[in-house]
């Protein structure tokens, strides 16, 4: 059974995200601060919800940061959700002010350009067939996403060597990321039922007790 730490740094869907990963495949699941703990885990998720800044404030006063990096350097997995997941690009612009994020993923994270805003409830996505997150998952898949921000920059994403899939909410936008042992979603896996739990699955068997 792996073992995984939900990061508690002030933000995110923490207990739902422990319950989700405990029911997909039986993880010993633990929601803590503790980076010592956060560091010797099999698998490190980190959530986030509400504001890109915030998040950021909050990753800092834990001193997070070399935590999440160190992991990554060392290959050992990290799974980053919503805002989770945008704080491991390099910058986040919100209302004119940009943060510097984790700047473990080149881009940054914008507002949507559409016309309805936030992006809000279920849709589909576009995985390459290399995809590990989404091996199994129809192209009819549909996942639960709430935001108004986002990585555009695909291309730049899949020239860096990620395996990148997208979405379409008026534009196209990055919905998931995998890069070596990091891996990330802009939707919430945890809330989306059957297919989030599939894809939860996904990822806690790659890691190194095999989920």
């Amino acid at each position: 059974m792996s073992a995984v730490v939900v990061l508690d740094y002030g933000s995110g869907n923490l207990r739902s995200a422990e319950r989700a990963l405990a029911a997909a495949a039986g993880a010993d699941v633990r929601v803590t601060d503790d980076l010592s703990a956060a560091a010797a885990a099999d698998g490190l998720v980190v959530p986030g919800v509400g504001a890109y800044a915030a998040c950021m404030a909050g990753i800092e006063a834990l001193g997070a940061g070399p935590v999440i990096a160190e992991r990554v350097a060392a290959g050992r997995p990290v799974l980053g959700i919503c805002v989770g997941m945008q704080v491991l690009f390099e910058y986040g612009e919100e209302h004119g002010v940009v943060t510097k994020g984790l700047g473990l993923l080149p881009g940054g994270v914008t507002r949507l350009a559409a016309t309805r805003l936030p992006h809000m409830g279920w849709n589909t996505v576009r995985a390459p067939g290399e995809s590990v997150l989404f091996a199994g998952l129809s192209e009819q898949s549909r996942f639960y996403f709430v935001h108004s921000y986002a990585v555009g920059d695909a291309a730049a994403l899949a020239a860096a060597g990620a395996t990148v899939t997208t979405a379409h909410h008026d534009v196209d936008f990055v919905a998931a990321v995998e890069r070596g042992p990091l891996s990330a979603a802009q939707f919430h896996p945890e809330k989306s039922a059957d297919t989030g739990a599939a894809l939860l699955r996904n990822w806690l068997a790659t890691l190194p007790s095999g989920g």
